[in-house]
């Protein structure tokens, strides 16, 4: 087992201090166990809330206005399940050294990106390419 990283509270990682050193591993494993936290409250808190106004609605404008607002609830919670998944996938790849690389390049994937999508798994140029080329065959 590896040995705790102190962290000050106000680190950010740096361009000036070695890519991917135990710092900025350990900075961006608490910010994904923390995002990974919100997301499971807010879905715990959404189960609470389903199973609470899952009373009778006698009026019918209602009961679609609330079937309506249940449905947009669900589909949110399921984009934060797969969202949960790639937070997943991002704490296991910090667990085996990978981390931060684009896994299309190799290259290292610019800290500003991984600050602002800790999930990332491209560089910025890589994703772009990636979209392109989506684009491109979605239209045929």
């Amino acid at each position: 087992m590896k040995a705790e990283v102190f962290l000050p509270e106000d680190y950010r990682p740096a361009e000036d201090e070695p890519f991917m050193n135990d710092r900025q591993l350990e900075y961006f494993r608490r910010k994904l166990l923390t995002w990974k936290q919100e997301l499971l409250d807010q879905s715990a808190e959404t189960l609470e809330g389903l199973q609470d106004s899952a009373r009778s609605v006698p009026d019918i404008a209602d009961r679609a206005s609330e079937e309506t607002d249940r449905a947009l609830e669900l589909r949110t919670r399921d984009r934060q399940r797969k969202l949960v998944s790639k937070i997943d996938a991002a704490l296991r790849r910090i667990e085996n050294g990978e981390y931060g690389y684009c896994e299309v390049t190799g290259e290292p994937i610019s800290l500003k990106r991984l600050d602002a999508r800790p999930i990332a798994t491209m560089t910025l140029e890589a994703q772009e390419r990636h979209e392109r080329r989506e684009r491109v065959h979605r239209d045929d």
